[in-house]
């Protein structure tokens, strides 16, 4: 591919010369900075590649975690800590693996498709560019713009990838890619096709050519494509009139007859397709599965369907598919559940424009709740042609930015902006009052509660509130002065966590700090999600640790200590690779040294050449804790023999005294030695093999910085200072045949991981055990306490969660997903969940006089891992006790039994009928307000 020149001019036209990386460092996080400080739409990013600017940022020594992506592996943050050599300065600015081989538009380079920020490339302001550019030269050059996205609360992003259009010329078929901006106006793109295809804008009519259907005339306006619903890589289609003047009564020059155009009605207008007819008649025991008496006022063929097809109203509804528009199946998933719970589908198939809010400002004036009706109306109406949600998808792009684009979402947090969205959009409540939250102060919980609801229906009144909010019972004790505050919250959702029974067997080196034995591995069994203080207790069981004793764990690395774990960390930190070992040590003091010893020998690169060798890390470090505060290099070398007497090989008494001569020989009589090459010279000491705890070894000691660079030799005289000292051994042939180096390097049990996992098949759990996690008493975090009111600070209160108010419709999500400081993990944990007959009495403490039994009527899967993923969904069809398969598009009919599977995400239940036969519907509004 040829590359076109798009170099960047400095301001003063000239190239800057080489600066320190120190004050190339400096220059671009200032600048940087300021770019942040003045973020408006319009403002110029360039594209770099990731991999250049990695050894750019190398170079100049930044810490790169801002532009990890938002799974950094360990590996990546390990490779910084382990580099001990200064790194190269990069060559020119190098973007040839980030851009596409197939278009180049213009001065505009396309991108390679699916490329991650953090990943594959970054965004570097235009003033950033700018000093690069001075500096490396290179390129291409990238330029894209920020945009704006959000109806509320703005929000700005870098249009990375411009839209991609299709062009189907209709005179010939021939086909043109148009890319243009998603916040370009329509008049925009018929400039462009115009200039394009060289013909005149009076002559021009530019449809929405989605799936191959004339779904929309594009007219020429000031709206914008990302309004209009145009998605990527879609077609429009050019019609040109050639010689022809248009007459009133419709026909050309030719008497041809010219194609009448309905425009999309005002967006204003809040006529709901159906709404009075279907209203007529209507009742809670209204079937909304008979299709035949829907009419409409108006007709709307947006996405290429007439919702009112006289063809399909004999079908039955609810079998529709969605299309998937690039990763909706999230989106897709979640729709296809609330379309398919009875009380949401019967409003929405009757006239709501009275509850429409347009007034309220935490809305979407009525256009998300529109968009929302008018896509269930098609879904129900439609028989089994497959539905694309492009309408619905920008009304959600816009209103929340964070679901736009074509990136894989959780469909956990879509149903929660939607069911709020649809609230908001629909409460009846237009001006809502100020209500001062009020205490328990020892009232009964009947009366707080019914007065806590009382309060939130004045401000909240929707169809949303009605059948899937319930209420909670939230008991806060302060630990201190015992302070009890009760309060009632209303609830959307269950969130439940998922208590996993699965074990991990661990295998740990444990190292003795006093050099009192030899390295021994450990193996104990671990719950799969504990944390290191579990491990800890585990591990000091199986080795008799004493009270005066304590283990440090420690993470090793390319044979250096990666990390330190705390007894808070995650074991879910740990990956099956990693190399976890443990310090035996006395408990000490706060205040005393730390040392930290790494091992490096030689080793040979080429078996043949007796000088080719190169001294590599090598070996488990070593760590031990020095009494005194103010140390010398006699007391490190004198603890480094106690410290590596258990390595020392015991030789049979046949052997000659040379043979028996230990290393343990001060370096300062091994620098008199004439021998260079590492044997023993006449000043060695002979030494038995039960004092060698009194010799100092004579190995090469150091201290290295934090890189592990060389500093400066340690000799009995030096003085050393620090909490932690760290120091590198150097290992001649002659310690290593002195030496069983073996116990450092490949003990028995422990070879390249830490630890294995136990491989068996994973225990399922009760949807109730979930529930009984949930609802346990547990303490608040050390970033969540409460401020107590009878102590007057804040406390770290204890939290007990009740269930006291249970919605008609009740959607419980699994958390599957969890979240640690180092890595994202993913529970496929099966959940034993009922389907028929899910009693939840024992756990509701109100005595409301409603059932607590639930029916399961829709499922949202979750297949696949983090970053990706598919998701799918479950739905029942009441009228005929049915269940079927939603993925995407695709509709299949599936068994009750096949329902229950380990990729369940989102459960939704319908309360069952009373004894008294009276359907949920009826009472649900009733109930919920009183």
């Amino acid at each position: 591919m040829t590359i076109p020149d798009t170099g960047f001019m400095m301001d003063n036209g000239a190239s800057c010369l080489p600066v320190p990386p120190d004050e190339e460092k400096r220059i671009v996080e200032e600048l940087t900075c300021k770019s942040e400080d003045n973020l408006k739409e319009g403002n110029v990013y360039y594209v770099v590649s990731n991999r250049w600017y990695s050894s750019w940022q190398k170079y100049v020594g930044q810490n790169n975690d801002q532009y990890l992506a938002d799974e950094p592996s360990l590996d990546s943050q390990r490779l910084k800590v382990v580099s001990s050599e200064m790194a190269e300065r990069p060559g020119p600015i190098d973007n040839s693996d980030i851009i596409s081989d197939e278009h180049c538009e213009g001065d505009h380079l396309e991108l390679r498709r699916m490329l991650e920020e953090g990943r594959d490339y970054v965004l570097v302001p235009q003033q950033v560019w700018g000093k690069l550019f001075g500096w490396y030269k290179g390129g291409p050059a990238l330029p894209r713009k920020m945009i704006s996205q959000g109806y509320h609360n703005k929000s700005y992003s870098v249009e990375v990838y411009l839209l991609c259009l299709k062009l189907i010329d209709s005179r010939d078929n021939s086909q043109s890619i148009i890319r243009i901006s998603r916040k370009a106006s329509t008049h925009d793109l018929y400039g462009k096709v115009c200039i394009l295809r060289k013909v005149e804008m009076a002559k021009v009519n530019i449809w929405d050519y989605f799936d191959k259907q004339k779904t929309a005339l594009l007219d020429r306006s000031n709206k914008t494509l990302e309004e209009e619903n145009l998605q990527m890589d879609q077609d429009i289609l050019l019609e040109v009139q050639v010689g022809v003047s248009q007459s009133r009564n419709g026909m050309d020059s030719t008497r041809n007859d010219l194609a009448l155009v309905v425009l999309e009605p005002s967006r204003s207008s809040m006529t709901i397709a159906g709404g009075p007819t279907m209203s007529n008649g209507h009742s809670s025991g209204y079937n909304f599965y008979q299709r035949s008496g829907l009419s409409s006022s108006s007709s709307n063929t947006e996405d290429g369907y007439d919702v009112l097809n006289s063809a399909n109203k004999g079908e039955r509804g609810g079998l529709a598919g969605l299309q998937n528009l690039g990763n909706t199946c999230f989106m897709n998933s979640a729709i296809q559940c609330l379309v398919h719970t009875t009380p949401i589908v019967e409003y929405f198939l009757q006239d709501y424009t009275e509850d429409m809010n347009m007034e309220n400002p935490l809305g979407m004036r009525g256009e998300l709740a529109l968009a929302f009706g008018e896509l269930l109306r098609k879904l129900w109406s439609s028989g089994r042609t497959t539905i694309a949600p492009r309408a619905f998808k920008g009304k959600l792009a816009r209103f929340a930015p964070q679901f736009s684009g074509y990136n894989q979402h959780d469909s956990q947090e879509l149903l929660a902006f939607l069911l709020d969205g649809l609230h908001e959009d629909l409460n009846r409540v237009k001006k809502k009052p100020y209500i001062e939250a009020k205490d328990s102060d020892g009232r009964p919980d009947q009366e707080v509660a019914d007065e806590s609801w009382k309060y939130h229906m004045a401000r909240n009144d929707s169809i949303i509130v009605d059948v899937c909010q319930g209420q909670y019972k939230s008991t806060l004790v302060c630990p201190v002065c015992g302070k009890i505050s009760i309060t009632f919250d209303p609830f959307m959702y269950l969130t439940l966590p998922l208590p996993s029974s699965v074990t991990r067997t661990m295998t740990v080196t444990m190292f003795f700090g006093d050099g009192s034995a030899l390295p021994m591995p450990y193996t104990v069994t671990m719950p799969k999600h504990g944390c290191c203080k579990d491990l800890t207790q585990r591990l000091g069981a199986a080795c008799c640790l004493r009270a005066d004793e304590c283990l440090l764990l420690a993470e090793v690395y390319e044979h250096r200590i990666y990390r330190y774990l705390d007894h808070s960390s995650d074991l879910s930190s740990i990956k099956d690779e990693d190399y976890i070992v443990a310090y035996r040590l006395p408990k000490v003091a706060a205040g005393r040294t730390k040392v930290e010893i790494t091992h490096r020998w030689l080793e040979r690169v080429v078996p043949d050449t007796l000088k080719s060798h190169e001294s590599k890390l090598s070996g488990t470090p070593l760590v031990m804790y020095l009494a005194k505060d103010s140390l010398c290099g006699e007391d490190i070398l004198g603890a480094l023999g106690k410290v590596l007497s258990p390595l020392r090989r015991v030789y049979p008494p046949s052997k000659s005294s040379s043979e028996k001569e230990s290393s343990f020989v001060s370096k300062d009589r091994e620098e008199s030695s004439s021998s260079s090459n590492g044997q023993s010279g006449p000043g060695n000491d002979e030494m038995e093999e039960d004092d060698s705890s009194s010799e100092l070894p004579s190995f090469q000691i150091s201290l290295v910085d934090d890189r592990g660079a060389n500093h400066k030799p340690i000799r009995r005289d030096t003085v050393i200072s620090g909490q932690t000292v760290k120091i590198m051994l150097d290992w001649t042939q002659r310690e290593l045949e002195l030496y069983d180096a073996s116990y450092l390097t490949d003990l028995p049990e422990v070879h390249k991981s830490g630890f294995t996992v136990k491989k068996t098949r994973q225990e399922a759990i009760s949807l109730f055990s979930c529930l009984d996690a949930f609802l346990k008493e547990e303490p608040l975090g050390p970033d969540d306490m409460w401020y107590c009111p009878g102590c007057k600070e804040h406390r770290q209160a204890t939290k007990k969660l009740d269930l006291w108010k249970l919605p008609d419709i009740l959607v419980v999500h699994l958390k599957r997903f969890s979240y640690s400081r180092y890595l994202k993990n993913k529970l496929d944990t099966f959940v034993n969940f009922p389907i028929h007959n899910l009693d939840l009495t024992k756990y509701v403490k109100s005595n409301d006089g409603q059932s607590h039994v639930y029916g399961l009527y829709a499922v949202s899967n979750h297949y696949g891992g983090l970053g990706g993923g598919h998701y799918t969904a479950y739905a029942k069809l009441i009228d005929e006790n049915r269940w079927y398969h939603f993925d995407d598009s695709h509709v299949s009919p599936v068994s009750e039994a096949d329902v229950r599977t380990s990729a369940a995400y989102l459960l939704f239940y319908q309360r069952v009928k009373t004894d008294s036969g009276v359907r949920v519907g009826e009472t649900s509004r009733s109930h919920m307000r009183s």
